[in-house]
């Protein structure tokens, strides 16, 4: 498996989420199991085979999440001396030259977008047009929409 590129951020909401997965998803899955089977026959019990459904998607996420953390790579914006162009785990500043918005974008790890925060992912067509480019540059972004265009107006390693 190639690595997953991962801000210090991204990495520690994985470790929280594996935590919480172990220490308080998977005992109480275990519980509606033995709860459930308590109750007898299992060929027609509900309780059961959701009890069951769940604990697959808990130790499937588990599996996941600890997969993703022993391939990932991870990158602290504050620690970056790009020279100003964009990389992974840079905030950018962009003015949209059709509407005149500005707006503020980080690249993070596809785990870890969240476009309502301001975090896009790196394999997004925005981030893929921004990588490389400095300050005053203009990214065409080939959107469903549309081509768009934004200038560049600052880049932050924070």
């Amino acid at each position: 498996m190639a690595t997953i590129p991962l801000t210090r951020r991204g990495a520690e909401l994985l470790k929280d989420e594996l935590q919480r997965l172990k220490s308080v998803e998977r005992p109480a899955v275990i519980n509606a199991i033995a709860e459930a089977r308590a109750q007898g026959d299992l060929s027609e019990n509900a309780e059961y085979d959701a009890a069951r459904e769940r604990q697959a998607f808990v130790e499937g996420r588990i599996a996941e999440i600890e997969s993703k953390l022993a391939n990932a790579q991870v990158i602290d914006p504050a620690e970056l001396d790009a020279d100003g162009r964009v990389v992974f785990g840079a905030t950018v500043e962009l003015e949209d030259l059709e509407s005149g918005d500005a707006v503020t974008y980080q690249i993070v790890g596809e785990d870890e977008a969240d476009i309502k925060t301001g975090r896009i992912s790196v394999s997004s067509p925005i981030a893929r047009a921004l990588i490389g480019k400095g300050v005053d540059d203009v990214a065409e972004v080939r959107a469903p929409g549309g081509v768009r265009e934004y200038q560049i107006l600052d880049v932050r390693y924070e």
